[in-house]
């Protein structure tokens, strides 16, 4: 008689990192198309890249229930979503100081400069504008990068938990009922 193997549990992880790859090449696109329109850094049209997040962080949820036959808790719905805001946040941030330190640095010091307009228009001195201003030079990308990190997973925990209720079904007896036993024969 051969030994059935049973298949592994279905990975969340390998899920969630695929969705963060995925959504992540789509911010990449949004944010040099917003570059190349050469719009405004504080346009609110920047908020554009929740949409890949939100699609992703969901399609991670759907996709890991369905690789469990259709059946998911609550945790297993919340887990794989807030793995898949973790993963985006870290890549995100990874891109969010390489686009600022190396890769655009003419956009991120057009960032600086909005920044220095609605500084003047507070009313600081211009000992507290360069103060800021040098900082901002300084680390900006740093604190850009761990912003978008933490930013992502706050979101991304928050909309984890909306989804998890949204895509819980929790097998019930009838389920249970209508699958096969293991370990019997099924053939005739």
């Amino acid at each position: 008689m051969e030994d059935q193997l049973t298949p592994l549990p279905p990975n969340p992880t390998k899920i969630a990192t695929k969705w963060a790859l995925i959504s992540l090449v789509f911010n990449i696109v949004i944010t040099y198309a917003v570059q190349l329109s050469n719009l405004d850094p504080n346009n609110p049209i920047k908020y554009i890249g929740l949409l890949p997040f939100l699609a992703g962080l969901l399609l991670t949820q759907k996709e890991f229930k369905d690789s469990l036959g259709g059946f998911l808790t609550f945790n297993q719905g919340f887990s794989a979503g807030f793995r898949f805001a973790v993963f985006n946040g870290l890549l995100g941030a990874v891109f969010t100081y390489l686009y600022c330190a190396i890769l655009s640095p003419a956009f991120f010091a057009k960032t600086i400069e909005a920044g220095r307009a609605g500084m003047v228009a507070k009313g600081l001195s211009d000992d507290q504008i360069e103060q800021a201003i040098n900082m901002g030079i300084k680390y900006g990308p740093i604190f850009g990068a761990f912003g978008v990190a933490i930013f992502n997973a706050a979101i991304g925990a928050l909309i984890a938990l909306i989804g998890a209720g949204i895509f819980k079904k929790v097998k019930t007896a009838r389920d249970f009922e209508d699958e096969p036993a293991s370990g019997t024969d099924t053939t005739v």
